[in-house]
């Protein structure tokens, strides 16, 4: 079953919320990436930042399914 979230009235899909919230760790985590010195030596800086999207995507979705009930978010 797809998951939705009520905000302000209007019904939003779960995953939506958690990309959102994984695009915004994102942008603050590209800074401290860009800062490391094996920045320099990575072929494809763009593939990281996807890659740390995507576990970021995961790991909040993962933590949302374990940690929040159904309809608690409102």
């Amino acid at each position: 079953m797809i998951e939705e979230i009520r905000i302000f009235g209007v019904y939003m899909p779960a995953g939506l919320l958690w990309a959102a919230l994984a695009m915004i760790l994102t942008f603050f985590a590209r800074d401290w990436v860009h800062r490391l010195p094996l920045h320099w030596l990575i072929w494809q800086p763009a593939l990281i930042e996807l890659a740390i999207f995507v576990l970021l995507w995961w790991g909040i979705a993962s933590l949302a399914d374990a940690y929040l009930r159904p309809g608690v978010i409102s």
